[in-house]
């Protein structure tokens, strides 16, 4: 059986059976699930075959820092989800990240617009990581399409960078155009992807040249996994690979092939999440203890023509962000206290709901006058909504708000 279904498969039927069911050179029988491959080390009855593996004349592996066929699987599968020609698989998001930025910027000018609405660690990173080693980030406003054209036509950067949806408060660029602009300007585009997921957007059929997932989240979906993968197109592939098999910062075996087990059921995950934020976001906006909410599917999202245009229909993403009525960090800290099912934890993505406070958490690391000018204030709140009964995720936060 092939271990790629047709392109035009729909993307339920890629996500149970893209990558599986390779079977062994020489053996009789094909395994119905990739297997865990701890090998480190692998050697061909012929030395002139590990040769040919070597110079790339043969498939297979030879040292799994080159390659281990658990990930191999997976990476197959994550293409083939993301309309891909390949991927890497990493041993988290942020490295994933790294990996793209790098790679894109290898042979053009060391200059990254960013998006000023990012992940705190991604800005970090930016700032504290990447500027040392002569690679310069320019924020601006990427839902500002004019403000974008004009920081290209002045900085002439090597790589865009931007998330599709931002986090925390849940804008969405104009992706479509922003590709257009940076492939008009020989600038590569790199796409976080984590919050839509391939089911909601598939950033590569919208012209970009990296999509970047941190698996950890809804991919995987379980809590148990930490990982990341970069998507991209047959010109990147190798300059990507190739830096992988110098820095070394792969995914491991095991927690590939339990990707690949959440993958398979993600898609049905993931629409009963977006249907849950959907009634969670429309019951908030009614509470008198909360202030404002985010959430993509509200028709009166400043970004809606974006969403309208790039989202799959009637799917709005899992998150939800929202602020409590004259609440400090203690009044915020009281409310996680009360939940009771809800779980007050940093992540996102997983089966159950997660409350986060960004000011302590993905955003850490910004000053305080940063974050106010991102909009990040101290009675901010986001939640990853789950797969749980949308009426117990409802009266676990109604009896924590009036807590």
């Amino acid at each position: 059986m092939a271990n790629r279904p047709a392109e035009n498969t729909s993307l339920f039927t890629r996500a149970v059976h893209s990558g599986d069911r390779k079977r062994a050179p020489g053996s009789g029988f094909t395994p119905v699930t990739t297997p865990i491959h701890t090998a480190t080390t692998y050697f061909y009855n012929d030395a002139a075959d590990l040769e040919r593996v070597f110079s790339g004349e043969l498939p297979g592996p030879n040292y799994s820092r080159h390659g281990n066929p658990t990930n191999e699987a997976l990476e197959a599968l994550l293409a083939s989800l993301e309309s891909g020609d390949g991927a890497l698989a990493c041993s988290s998001g942020m490295a994933a990240l790294h990996l793209a930025i790098v790679t894109a910027l290898a042979d053009r000018n060391k200059v990254i617009l960013a998006s000023g609405a990012l992940y705190g660690a991604t800005i970090n990173m930016l700032a504290k990581v990447l500027a040392p080693f002569g690679i310069e980030a320019v924020f601006t406003d990427f839902c500002d399409e004019a403000a974008v054209a004009r920081a290209i036509a002045e900085h002439k950067p090597g790589a865009l960078l931007m998330e599709t949806i931002s986090n925390p408060l849940l804008r969405v660029a104009p992706m479509d155009r922003i590709a257009a602009m940076a492939k008009a300007a020989g600038a590569q585009l790199i796409v976080d992807s984590t919050f839509t997921t391939p089911l909601l957007l598939r950033p590569l059929e919208h012209g970009a040249d990296y999509t970047v997932h941190s698996v950890t989240k809804y991919l995987a979906g379980h809590g148990d996994v930490l990982g990341g993968v970069v998507v991209t197109n047959e010109p990147n592939l190798e300059p990507l690979r190739m830096l992988s098999r110098s820095l070394g910062p792969l995914l491991g075996p095991f927690e590939s092939y339990l990707t690949m087990r959440g993958i398979k059921s993600f898609p049905l995950r993931m629409e009963r999440q977006c249907a849950n934020a959907g009634r969670v976001a429309s019951w908030l906006a009614t509470h008198p203890a909360i202030d404002r909410v985010y959430f993509p599917g509200d028709p009166a999202h400043p970004d809606a023509a974006a969403i309208a245009r790039l989202f799959a229909p009637g799917l709005f993403g899992a998150m939800v962000s929202f602020e409590v009525k004259g609440a400090d960090q203690s009044a915020v800290f009281r409310l996680m206290n009360a939940l009771r099912m809800v779980v007050p934890a940093t992540s996102l993505g997983d089966v159950q709901s997660m409350v986060a406070y960004p000011v302590m958490a993905s955003h850490r690391e910004l000053s305080p006058k940063h974050r106010e000018r991102l909009g990040i204030r101290d009675n901010l709140v986001r939640i990853s909504v789950g797969i749980e009964s949308v009426g117990d995720i409802l009266a676990d936060l109604d009896r924590a708000l009036r807590a």
